[in-house]
């Protein structure tokens, strides 16, 4: 059983040297950051990570290969893979339309894009010369690293919807899929299966991390409210899908969203948040989280990501977990 943790890129870099140092000592095997536009740049966070660090695998969650062309993307992975000894993971998609709206940029043709990349990018470690003439990228044979690469970097797939999930088990080594719920795996199994199918290759050759929204501590109702919160931002933008696996659907957040987005008041948003509302993540004790997570392994689950918001305190976090849930499964 594998096991990772999640991060966005808004925090002071030193706090992500500290959590890491605490992750690898708790036991996890991954450390991932996000790359949100105008947060903290990840490569970065990570290249501090990787220094403070000896085992901890290190990954970016995600890049994408509009505000990163796929060239500066294999540098950037190449280098931290050297930097930190062999441990860095690439993790890539099409990024979100919202952030990249920001910068005008529309995400053109996305399945392409990310096939085409992820194509490219394996050829470029290998020590290849990638010319193509495909829809996205368009390379002569001058395109190539200048260096040799320690290795042939991993590069792992972020995905939600069906076409994208399928190129996880055809083309990636490992997979990202966001679990809103967390029993959502059930959704997405067959896509990734499919892809691996298509493909010739097997679901045992592929790291499919359970990526899940936990917030843990020993009070119940304070890993809730910061629970809360994280669903009262980004309930309302999740798909039907998602939300008709817990009997809920859009119209239901609608309150929520006016007392964010029109009224500004989290406070009251937070009240709004229903009990079903809430399994869209897993929040209270390790204990809660461990009777959560058996569901998981039963149905084959061999790598648990932990994500944001984590809980009301990181550091008892990632410790709690490290004391109590990784060692459940494990032992």
């Amino acid at each position: 059983m594998k096991f990772s943790l999640r991060l966005n890129n808004d925090h002071p870099v030193q706090t992500y040297i500290r959590l890491a140092v605490l992750a690898e000592t708790a036991g996890f095997d991954q450390f991932w950051v996000s790359d949100d536009l105008f947060l903290r740049s990840a490569p970065v966070i990570l290249t501090a990570v990787a220094g403070a660090t000896r085992r901890l695998e290190i990954g970016t969650c995600i890049v994408n290969p509009y505000t990163l062309h796929p060239a500066e993307m294999a540098m950037m992975a190449a280098t931290l893979d050297e930097v930190s000894g062999g441990r860095f993971n690439l993790g890539l998609s099409s990024g979100a339309a919202d952030f990249l709206g920001w910068v005008g940029l529309a995400a053109a043709q996305p399945r392409t894009a990310v096939v085409e990349t992820v194509v490219a990018l394996n050829r470029l470690f290998n020590g290849e010369r990638v010319s193509c003439q495909g829809q996205f990228l368009r390379w002569t044979e001058e395109a190539y690293l200048r260096f040799q690469p320690l290795r042939r970097v991993p590069i792992y797939i972020g995905a939600m919807s069906p076409k994208m999930l399928e190129e996880i088990g055809r083309l990636a080594d490992g997979g990202l899929p966001l679990l809103f719920p967390p029993e959502h795996y059930d959704n997405v199994l067959p896509h990734i299966r499919q892809g691996a199918a298509h493909a010739g290759r097997s679901l045992d050759e592929i790291d499919v991390a359970a990526c899940i929204w936990c917030s843990i501590a020993d009070d119940r109702a304070a890993a809730e409210d910061v629970l809360k919160e994280k669903i009262a931002y980004y309930g309302h933008a999740m798909s039907s899908t998602i939300l008709a696996n817990l009997g809920l659907t859009q119209e239901d957040f609608g309150a929520i969203e006016h007392a964010v987005m029109r009224e500004n008041d989290i406070a009251r948003a937070k009240t709004l948040v229903t009990p079903a509302m809430l399994q869209i993540g897993i929040a209270g004790t390790t204990r809660d989280l461990i009777a959560r997570l058996e569901t998981l392994v039963a149905r084959g689950v061999t790598h648990i990501s932990f994500g944001p918001p984590l809980g009301p305190n990181l550091e008892a976090a990632i410790a709690a977990i490290g004391r109590d849930v990784i060692p459940y499964f494990r032992g």
